[in-house]
């Protein structure tokens, strides 16, 4: 069986061609964003207004105000390189990060004037108040762009394969058991299967919460092919599949994994760094890693170099792979 998702889904039946992941990076923002009239309008604002403050420092600091000393024509040079930056992002890697640099350029320029237009040393507070005025108005402007042309909800998809010596349709009834994933799926906290085709799910969230949603499933192949989504509504939107091939050589079973998951984009950088750390993919491999183990062995094992587990990234308990001779564990628990 199979429904529609809410993105181009990767979840498509064997033997038909995935459908192609819209790109969530900068190059797929950039293309939606490219040519946007704003944004090349800030592009070529912030080009014009480089050109005087770094040819003609102190006849710039004249006109805002703040006189053509030293000190202020080295600070207006400054502000006409971060310029000529913002400029050359904006109309060569139209990018949301571009638009932000500017806030975060205008929040430095008011900050500069307001000290300047305390200074006893003012070389003319009125056109320095003036100077402020138009600021506040270009960041208003600044910020409207920005968060308008910021993504409301990003996205991770991550796929990783590994190698298990078990017929597929042994790996597949594993994978099957959702309720299973959670002993070798190191960010899943609990699956439980609240239908023939339907189950709930719970992972740990950033700060000591937790995240939850519903799922069902979409395809259904025994031996060869296994996806699921999240319900509608749901905070976080997530779906996978699980492809299981014939090894080359008869030697097991090839299995396939692709996750995708959607929120909210402040939300999903949290996260991902909580969940992912600084590569996805890693820690989709550690978790073939563990299935490899757990479906070749029924358990996951670990060396005996780590007792313990590493607690500090709060991995479930794990067997070891053999006994510690007495010294070692005394060492361990030194």
């Amino acid at each position: 069986m199979a429904t529609a998702s809410n993105f181009p889904s990767s979840t498509s039946a064997p033997g038909q061609p995935a459908a192609d992941a819209p790109d969530a990076g900068a190059a797929g923002v950039a293309g939606r964003i490219r040519g946007d009239w704003l944004v090349r309008v800030l592009g070529a604002l912030s080009a014009g207004a480089a050109v005087p403050q770094l040819l003609t420092p102190g006849a710039f600091g004249r006109a805002i105000g703040i006189g053509d000393g030293p000190r202020q024509g080295a600070a207006t040079a400054v502000v006409g390189v971060r310029g000529v930056a913002a400029a050359v992002g904006l109309l060569r890697w139209p990018s949301p990060v571009w638009l932000w640099a500017r806030v975060g350029g205008d929040v430095m320029d008011l900050t500069l004037l307001g000290l300047a237009l305390k200074s006893p040393n003012n070389y003319d507070k009125r056109r320095t108040a003036a100077a402020i005025a138009a600021a506040v108005g270009i960041t208003g402007v600044d910020v409207y762009a920005a968060a308008t042309r910021s993504p409301r909800r990003a996205e991770v998809r991550v796929s990783a394969s590994v190698t298990v010596a078990t017929p597929a349709i042994q790996a597949y009834d594993l994978w099957r058991r959702l309720e299973v994933l959670p002993s070798f799926m190191a960010q899943l906290d609990e699956v439980t299967m609240t239908g023939p085709a339907t189950s709930h799910w719970r992972v740990s969230a950033p700060f000591g919460r937790t995240v939850e949603w519903d799922a069902e499933i979409t395809g259904d192949v025994a031996g060869e092919w296994l996806a699921w989504r999240s319900l509608d509504k749901a905070a976080v939107y997530s779906e996978g599949d699980v492809r299981f091939t014939p090894a080359p050589g008869r030697r097991g079973t090839e299995v396939h994994v692709t996750l995708r998951y959607s929120m909210p984009a402040a939300r999903l950088a949290a996260a991902a760094a909580r969940y992912f750390g600084a590569n996805p993919s890693l820690r989709l491999d550690d978790d073939l890693r563990r299935f490899k183990q757990v479906a070749e062995t029924g358990e996951v094992v670990r060396s005996e170099g780590a007792p313990g587990g590493k607690w500090a990234r709060r991995e479930f308990p794990q067997h070891p792979a053999r006994p510690l001779w007495p010294e070692e564990l005394a060492e361990v628990l030194s």
